[in-house]
């Protein structure tokens, strides 16, 4: 018998919540096959071809489910995690998966290191209006 008197091991918890669900759907994997790297910010777009995913064996409903949230509005990796209640790292896994199987597209944003400068920005104004 463990330290709680009940026979449990002194890590179970409770609260912790469903644990194997996610597991079990991305199958354990942590990354997806393309080893796509999705920013919390990256929007998810559904391909127009993509109204045959709920017929494909091969897709989870989680994955059915993020076709159907991006169809008609682009969803950013977060925004889907938070309307699946999933783990961030599920839903990058979901969308690596559907991203390979041509479902979706991810459009990344453009990094701040490739931004233009505002001191170029403003010189390109100045040099309109001296027009």
């Amino acid at each position: 018998m463990s330290a709680d008197g009940q026979g449990r091991s002194h890590w179970f918890d409770d609260e912790a919540g469903p644990v194997v669900r996610p597991y079990a759907m991305t199958r354990g994997r942590t990354t997806s096959v393309g080893q796509h790297r999705l920013d919390l910010i990256a929007v998810v777009v559904t391909e127009p071809h993509a109204h045959d995913a709920e017929a494909d064996p091969a897709l989870s409903p989680e994955h059915v489910d993020i076709v159907g949230l991006c169809r008609h509005t682009p969803q950013s990796v977060a925004e889907l995690a938070a309307e699946l209640d999933l783990p961030i790292g599920v839903v990058r896994v979901l969308i690596g998966d559907l991203v390979d199987a041509k479902y979706v597209h991810v459009n990344r944003p453009v990094p701040p290191a490739e931004l233009p400068d505002e001191s170029i920005l403003r010189d390109v104004i100045n040099g309109l209006r001296a027009l």
